[in-house]
């Protein structure tokens, strides 16, 4: 028996007892021997009593210890054997020494004892104490490492796995959709047909409405409200949006046909905030031409659809009130930045130039942002070093850090990436930033901008910024500033032939009559000859991929300027039977460039967005910062198989 129990059973308090005692009966056998003999008796009677008391403790302890040792040793035995824990030791050469029966359940197998770990569970290495997920068949398990011990825990997580899917697909969703050309697409049809198309293409969206199990509320006439769950979304994802092309191809046969532009937001957040982003993502999929949908799904956008090029709008009321909203911005500034994107183009230093003549005509100072001359720009800029009105105007992305103060109005043309201008630390320090651009929006966007003239259907920027300058008062413009701007547009609908709308052949015509020079455009858009040959070495070696891709990838270790890679593209597009262009080639500042070309029946746009660029249905582009053009070919014969031979978007 452990000391502390036999103290407090037989311990001092009873010796003390006893002894007190034997001293009472010696005092009381001086007195009455009789008594005392009698009390002795007693005594001694007592003493055995509480000796036999003792040993019994002692025994039916005993016996209580080794039945509770027992007990003991079958519960750790059935907790080993039946808990829903798996358990495995393992030896120094990483074999199985020992699990319990759920390890055997959960693999399968029945002999699992001197099976290397790899072999059973692959890349199951993890940090001391780290906790991993691990998935064998349709079941998920936590597991945790004690390296020390060689030890593995495995739990089983299946229900919560289900659970949180069940969560996910039952998460609320909120969304917009939007008729696109509402208004417009009853052009040339009587009431009775106009009515007839409009019925048809409802129809078809309160189908698709129900048949995806989504709340479809009209609040205007051409918006609906959506409410639908996670699951559907996923559907919806999956099927990629299919009723855009149904109600496409519905009114396809219109003058004016009707597409849908849809924003979702799939956010865990505020209800109210949500329905701000699926707002924002409405935006998005309308500035990016309509006809697709933009879902934000927590920190990334996804765009589905935009096969077809935007519409162009016949109103100009945009045009003026943007035009007077940047001159009341303009003369509220102290100067003005005008940036580009990197490796400027026509379009790009055109529409600066444009936009510096607006500031020029309300009093302010301002600076066109420019790093280094390419081939593209480099006979216009040879013109503007000799010209009076411009010459001075161009200044370097470190003197515009410099001059950068609080009043500084900042213009963005040509692009609205921030990561694509020449210098993205402007856009950062500045807080007052204007985009001017005619691309498709994109996932990337200038933060809270002041002002966004961004508009698809237009062919240039160039063009943009010329109907702005026709709504300033007291317009006048220098005939290398009509020219430059004329060039810009020249350059990007490969003379009038691609993206050319009524409002583009207006904007030609205003130049021509503020002495836009033809003969000076031809001029700086001739072709050096060496850059003629380059471009011939890389088309040399084009192949053509699905009957009508044509894809061409430069030497290796050769260099191009970004012209040349656009050109050669342009080039392969003219070829018979060719419908899109693809370009590779490794540029001068190191990274491998693609630039891609297409007649309209496939979206390059979507196979750029899906390699991380982006631009339009017809003309677009994307940038490595590492790799080869071999990678970069195959990284796009990967996306074009995933178009053609799985049902993409391209088409």
């Amino acid at each position: 028996m452990p000391n502390f129990l036999t103290k407090r059973w037989h311990g001092y308090h009873m010796v003390f007892a006893m002894c007190f005692s034997l001293v009472l009966i010696s005092i009381l056998a001086a007195y009455n021997w009789p008594f005392a003999l009698f009390s002795l008796v007693v005594f001694i009677g007592l003493g055995y009593i509480l000796y036999r008391a003792e040993q019994s403790f002692r025994k039916d302890f005993t016996e209580y210890v080794l039945t509770l040792s027992h007990r003991t040793k079958g519960a750790s035995q059935i907790a080993l054997d039946q808990m829903p824990v798996g358990m495995v030791l393992y030896d120094r050469k990483g074999r199985m020494e020992w699990h319990n029966p759920f390890v055997k359940e959960m693999t399968g197998r029945d002999s699992l004892i001197g099976s290397p770990m790899s072999e059973v569970f692959p890349d199951l290495e993890t940090e001391e104490g780290t906790i991993r997920k691990l998935q064998m068949g349709k079941r998920f398990f936590e597991v945790i490492h004690h390296r020390k011990e060689r030890l593995y825990f495995f739990r089983d997580i299946t229900r919560l796995k289900e659970l949180e899917k069940q969560y996910n697909q039952e998460q609320t969703i909120i969304g917009y959709l939007h008729l696109d050309n509402y208004d417009e697409a009853g052009t040339g049809l009587d009431e009775q047909e106009r009515t007839q198309l409009l019925s048809n293409v409802l129809g078809a969206i309160t189908r698709w409405a129900q048949e995806h199990d989504i709340s479809l509320r009209q609040f205007d006439s051409d918006k609906f409200f959506m409410v639908l769950r996670r699951e559907s979304l996923d559907e919806l994802i999956q099927n990629r949006f299919d009723i855009l092309d149904v109600v496409r191809d519905m009114t396809r046969q219109n003058k004016i046909p009707i597409t849908l532009s849809i924003g979702l937001a799939a956010l865990r957040t505020s209800t109210v905030e949500q329905a701000h982003a699926a707002e924002a993502s409405l935006d998005i999929a309308l500035a990016r031409g309509g006809d697709q949908a933009a879902v934000q799904d927590g920190e990334r956008v996804l765009f589905f659809g935009g096969k077809t090029n935007a519409i162009e709008k016949r109103t100009r009321v945009r045009a003026r009130v943007i035009s007077h909203a940047l001159s009341n911005l303009i003369r509220d500034s102290d100067q003005v930045l005008i940036m580009g994107h990197d490796q400027p183009d026509m379009d790009a230093v055109g529409a600066a130039i444009g936009v510096l003549r607006a500031v020029r005509m309300a009093d302010r100072k301002g600076s066109i942002i420019i790093k280094d001359s390419n081939p593209s720009i480099e006979a216009l800029m040879e013109v503007i070093a000799e010209h009076e009105v411009l010459d001075g105007a161009f200044i370097s992305p470190e003197r515009a850090l410099q001059q950068m103060g609080e009043n500084t109005l900042l213009v963005l043309v040509d692009t609205h990436k921030p990561s694509m201008t020449i210098e993205p630390r402007l856009v950062e320090k500045c807080n007052r930033v204007v985009v001017i651009d005619h691309h498709r929006r994109g996932e990337e966007f200038v933060k809270d901008p002041v002002l966004v003239y961004l508009e698809p259907y237009a062919s240039s920027t160039c063009e943009l910024v010329t109907e702005l300058l026709e709504y300033q008062e007291q317009l006048s413009i220098d005939n290398l500033e009509a020219t430059a701007l004329l060039a810009g547009i020249v350059v990007d609908t490969k003379s009038f032939a691609f993206r050319s709308g009524s409002r583009t052949f207006e904007a030609a015509s205003f130049l021509r009559r503020h002495g836009a020079d033809l003969a000076m455009v031809q001029t700086l858009l001739k072709e050096d000859f060496n850059r003629f040959v380059k471009r011939a070495e890389i088309v040399k070696d084009t192949e053509v991929v699905y009957d009508k891709v044509a894809v061409a990838v430069g030497e290796e270790e050769e260099r191009y300027d970004q012209l040349v890679i656009a050109q050669a593209a342009d080039t392969l597009l003219n070829m018979k039977g060719i419908s899109a262009s693809f370009v590779i080639g490794l540029r001068e500042d190191g990274k491998v460039a693609i630039s891609a070309r297409s007649q309209g029946e496939i979206s390059v746009q979507l196979i750029m967005e899906a390699l991380g660029g982006g631009g339009h249905l017809t003309n677009a582009a994307v940038q490595f910062e590492e790799g080869t053009p071999q990678e970069a070919r195959q990284r796009l014969l990967e996306v074009l198989r995933e178009n053609f031979e799985e049902g993409g978007d391209t088409e």
